[in-house]
């Protein structure tokens, strides 16, 4: 069960302190223990692809990260450049503020930019930064990223006031419909806390505490 687990898992290091040997770690332990993905910061995707040649643990990159507030076009040039240096998943964070202004256009723009750019390349997944949006914000940003064309929604970048909760899963689901991966991220600290995700209808786990979760082990790790 906890290899299964496992699979579901974007094994995460993105910190601003993330060393060289950190990423080689790592993606060491994504290899060991079958991990989705590793998701790193841009500066790291060409080292990761390196070590993860030949095996089918992913790389995963954010964009626009964690703010949100670059432009679309930036957002765009970042996920062509992180693709060019071997990115295969891209987790971009919206536009926050447009959103929460009510300019879904500008939204809508800005998701598009990456999905275009991905396009056929990288699979796209959308940070709506849960912890800053009301309910019905959060419906908002999930019915605006599926109609960008994204792969996946996903909660949080844990660098924000809060991660996930299995309420926010649960309506981002519900709002996406079953054909869209939900991806939890920020506070998933151990397998009951992944298991209570999944139940909940998330279908990816954004941890560092990926090989506690897997052996079912808590841990101290704050994401």
């Amino acid at each position: 069960m906890n290899f299964d687990v496992a699979k579901m898992i974007d094994h995460t290091a993105l910190k601003a302190d993330t060393t060289k040997q950190a990423i080689i770690k790592l993606c060491e332990e994504a290899k060991e223990y079958t991990f989705a993905s590793v998701c790193v910061n841009p500066t790291w995707v060409k080292l990761a692809a390196e070590l993860l040649k030949g095996t089918e643990v992913k790389v995963c990159t954010v964009i626009g990260f964690p703010l949100g507030a670059n432009t679309p076009e930036t957002k765009a040039f970042e996920t062509t450049d992180a693709i060019k240096n071997g990115a295969t998943e891209v987790d971009m964070v919206i536009n926050i503020g447009a959103l929460k202004d009510g300019d879904d256009e500008l939204v809508e723009r800005d998701v598009r930019a990456v999905v275009d750019a991905a396009a056929g390349k990288a699979l796209t997944k959308v940070i709506i930064e849960t912890s800053l949006l009301t309910d019905e914000e959060k419906v908002r940003a999930c019915q605006i990223s599926v109609k960008a064309g994204t792969d996946f929604v996903k909660t949080s970048t844990g660098f924000s006031t809060g991660g996930a909760t299995v309420e926010d899963i649960a309506l981002m689901r519900k709002t996406v419909g079953p054909d869209i991966g939900v991806k939890a991220s920020g506070g998933v600290r151990d397998v009951a806390g992944a298991k209570a995700m999944i139940e909940a209808g998330a279908t990816r786990i954004g941890a560092s505490a990926g090989i506690a979760i897997v052996k079912g082990l808590q841990s101290d790790s704050d994401y």
